[in-house]
Protein backbone atom coordinates (compact mmCIF):
# COMPACT_ATOMS: atom_id res chain seq x y z
CA UNK A 1 0.00 0.00 0.00
CA UNK A 2 1.28 3.54 -0.88
CA UNK A 3 2.24 5.64 2.16
CA UNK A 4 1.82 9.21 0.30
CA UNK A 5 4.54 11.41 -0.14
CA UNK A 6 6.65 13.20 2.64
CA UNK A 7 8.63 15.90 0.73
CA UNK A 8 7.13 19.22 2.23
CA UNK A 9 8.38 21.37 -1.55
CA UNK A 10 6.71 18.95 -3.26
CA UNK A 11 3.67 18.42 -1.44
CA UNK A 12 2.83 22.32 -1.55
CA UNK A 13 4.00 22.19 -5.25
CA UNK A 14 1.70 19.42 -6.01
CA UNK A 15 -1.23 19.77 -3.15
CA UNK A 16 -4.16 21.03 -6.20
CA UNK A 17 -6.77 22.53 -3.33
CA UNK A 18 -10.26 21.02 -4.80
CA UNK A 19 -13.91 22.72 -3.20
CA UNK A 20 -16.42 19.96 -2.44
CA UNK A 21 -19.98 20.89 -3.34
CA UNK A 22 -22.49 21.41 -0.04
CA UNK A 23 -21.98 23.19 3.24
CA UNK A 24 -21.08 20.83 6.01
CA UNK A 25 -21.70 21.12 9.77
CA UNK A 26 -19.85 19.90 12.90
CA UNK A 27 -22.62 18.20 15.76
CA UNK A 28 -22.18 16.20 18.56
CA UNK A 29 -24.23 13.32 19.78
CA UNK A 30 -23.95 10.43 22.61
CA UNK A 31 -24.51 7.93 20.07
CA UNK A 32 -24.32 7.41 16.46
CA UNK A 33 -26.36 4.24 16.08
CA UNK A 34 -29.27 5.59 14.53
CA UNK A 35 -27.36 7.80 11.53
CA UNK A 36 -26.02 5.83 8.57
CA UNK A 37 -22.22 5.14 8.18
CA UNK A 38 -23.07 6.46 4.66
CA UNK A 39 -24.03 9.96 5.67
CA UNK A 40 -20.86 10.56 8.15
CA UNK A 41 -18.15 12.57 6.48
CA UNK A 42 -15.84 12.03 9.62
CA UNK A 43 -16.53 11.17 13.19
CA UNK A 44 -13.94 11.38 16.52
CA UNK A 45 -15.46 10.29 19.42
CA UNK A 46 -14.14 12.41 22.76
CA UNK A 47 -14.81 12.25 26.38
CA UNK A 48 -17.34 14.49 26.32
CA UNK A 49 -19.57 13.21 23.11
CA UNK A 50 -18.94 12.06 19.17
CA UNK A 51 -18.24 14.93 16.88
CA UNK A 52 -19.68 14.33 13.48
CA UNK A 53 -19.14 16.20 10.43
CA UNK A 54 -21.94 15.65 8.37
CA UNK A 55 -23.66 17.79 4.93
CA UNK A 56 -26.13 20.37 6.50
CA UNK A 57 -28.81 18.60 5.30
CA UNK A 58 -28.34 15.31 6.89
CA UNK A 59 -27.76 17.57 10.29
CA UNK A 60 -31.10 18.76 9.72
CA UNK A 61 -32.83 15.58 8.96
CA UNK A 62 -31.63 14.10 11.75
CA UNK A 63 -32.49 17.55 14.14
CA UNK A 64 -28.98 17.93 15.01
CA UNK A 65 -27.74 20.57 16.17
CA UNK A 66 -25.02 23.02 15.43
CA UNK A 67 -23.41 26.18 15.04
CA UNK A 68 -20.87 26.71 11.98
CA UNK A 69 -21.29 25.84 9.04
CA UNK A 70 -18.29 25.19 6.28
CA UNK A 71 -17.31 24.25 3.21
CA UNK A 72 -15.00 21.37 2.11
CA UNK A 73 -11.37 21.42 0.83
CA UNK A 74 -9.94 18.86 -0.28
CA UNK A 75 -5.95 18.76 -0.68
CA UNK A 76 -5.48 16.20 -3.82
CA UNK A 77 -2.02 15.03 -3.54
CA UNK A 78 -1.55 11.91 -1.20
CA UNK A 79 -0.06 13.38 1.51
CA UNK A 80 2.08 11.06 4.19
CA UNK A 81 0.89 11.09 7.63
CA UNK A 82 4.41 11.13 8.44
CA UNK A 83 4.88 14.35 6.32
CA UNK A 84 6.43 17.10 8.30
CA UNK A 85 5.31 20.84 7.90
CA UNK A 86 2.26 20.61 5.18
CA UNK A 87 -0.31 21.66 7.74
CA UNK A 88 1.40 24.57 9.68
CA UNK A 89 2.43 25.93 6.07
CA UNK A 90 -1.44 26.07 4.65
CA UNK A 91 -2.81 26.99 8.25
CA UNK A 92 -0.78 29.58 8.55
CA UNK A 93 -1.46 30.98 4.92
CA UNK A 94 -5.26 31.13 5.84
CA UNK A 95 -4.20 32.77 9.13
CA UNK A 96 -2.43 35.69 7.55
CA UNK A 97 -5.73 36.11 5.63
CA UNK A 98 -7.92 35.86 8.38
CA UNK A 99 -9.21 32.83 7.71
CA UNK A 100 -9.80 29.92 10.56
CA UNK A 101 -9.59 26.23 9.19
CA UNK A 102 -10.76 23.13 11.32
CA UNK A 103 -7.98 20.31 9.45
CA UNK A 104 -8.81 16.32 9.11
CA UNK A 105 -6.03 14.26 8.05
CA UNK A 106 -6.87 11.29 6.77
CA UNK A 107 -5.14 8.21 4.61
CA UNK A 108 -4.82 9.83 1.40
CA UNK A 109 -5.40 13.17 1.54
CA UNK A 110 -5.56 16.36 4.17
CA UNK A 111 -9.37 17.84 3.90
CA UNK A 112 -9.70 21.39 5.26
CA UNK A 113 -13.06 22.92 6.95
CA UNK A 114 -13.31 26.78 6.87
CA UNK A 115 -16.29 29.10 7.29
CA UNK A 116 -18.32 29.12 4.16
CA UNK A 117 -17.94 32.41 3.60
CA UNK A 118 -14.16 32.42 3.30
CA UNK A 119 -14.06 29.11 0.28
CA UNK A 120 -13.40 31.11 -2.53
CA UNK A 121 -10.76 33.24 -0.80
CA UNK A 122 -9.36 29.43 0.98
CA UNK A 123 -8.77 28.12 -2.40
CA UNK A 124 -7.34 31.01 -3.47
CA UNK A 125 -4.40 31.21 -0.71
CA UNK A 126 -4.00 27.53 -0.99
CA UNK A 127 -3.76 27.84 -4.85
CA UNK A 128 -1.05 30.40 -4.40
CA UNK A 129 0.99 28.67 -1.74
CA UNK A 130 1.89 25.87 -4.57
CA UNK A 131 3.36 28.65 -7.05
Amino acid sequence: MPTGETNLNTLLKNMTPVLNPGDYVYCTTTTANNINLNDIIAFFKEEEAITLILKKETADELNLEYSYIAAWITLTIHSSLEATGLTAAFATALAKQSISCNVVAAYYHDHIFVAKKDAERAVKVLKGLSK
